[in-house]
């Protein structure tokens, strides 16, 4: 009655050898660093859409492009689409002033503001797809390397049982249902990063969508031949709101 008792969590740690205490402390890390990039890649996210709606409202309702880059300059670009709207402002300026210095600048202004764009929507890219590797494989082999330890504690009770020549139910099932536990530690490690790596893929899908239409529209604005510093004209705002219609 006390050695069943005894059974569980803490009693199958103490007699699990070298190999069994390894793999647990792996599942460990596992679950403390697919945690950390789903709180830290959450709390990004939010921000990251609020500031985006302040900026395309603020974009939007802008009376020029020499407004929306006074805007950035006094806060900063902390959001894709502010990011992506400096980088092409910057980019036609910049052709527009000094021309095709070096190679990167080769070609039209409208080839160069393309580039830009292309660039800065692949930098976003990479930015909002780091740590998704990690949730990845840890849904894909916490599974696999609690079974192991499964397997590994089975074994070792197995042989424990058949040297001590007790082979009654009672004396194998609880060495080998202590075993399966590290299969529920390796699924709860799994399940969240597996949630949390579709969650946060569908988020990024969609926010590369809506960067993806408006590097479009901030194309259309700034091949409209404008250079930042001028200033602004009374069709502009009209240009503006008719494309976002």
């Amino acid at each position: 009655m006390n050695n069943d008792a005894s059974l569980g969590f803490g009693h199958f740690i103490a007699q699990s050898d070298a190999v069994g205490k390894t793999l647990l402390v792996i599942l460990v890390l596992m679950s403390v660093a697919s945690w950390s990039i789903i709180l830290i890649k959450g709390i990004v996210l939010q921000l990251s859409k609020r500031r985006s709606t302040r900026f395309l409202d603020f974009f939007w309702n802008a009376t020029s492009l020499d407004a929306v880059a006074h805007e950035i300059a006094t806060h900063g670009a902390r959001d894709p689409f502010s990011h992506l709207a400096s980088h092409a402002m910057h980019a036609q300026a910049h052709h527009a002033r000094y021309g095709a210095a070096k190679l990167e600048e080769a070609g039209s202004a409208g080839d160069f503001v393309t580039r830009t764009i292309k660039k800065v929507l692949d930098e976003e890219t990479t930015r909002l797809e780091n740590g998704l590797t990690v949730l990845a494989t840890v849904g894909a082999t916490a599974p696999f390397v609690g079974l192991f330890g499964t397997v590994w504690g089975v074994y070792h009770a197995l042989v424990a049982i058949g040297m001590s020549g007790a082979g009654t139910l009672d004396k194998v099932a609880g060495p080998v249902g202590e075993a399966l536990i590290m299969t529920g530690v390796g699924l709860a490690v799994a399940i969240p990063a597996v949630v949390a790596y579709n969650w946060l893929t569908r988020a990024n899908r969609v926010i590369l969508s809506r960067l993806d239409a408006f590097a479009y529209e901030i194309h259309t604005f700034v091949a409209m031949g404008q250079p930042l510093a001028a200033a602004s004209t009374p069709a502009q705002p009209v240009a503006l709101k008719a494309a976002r219609a």
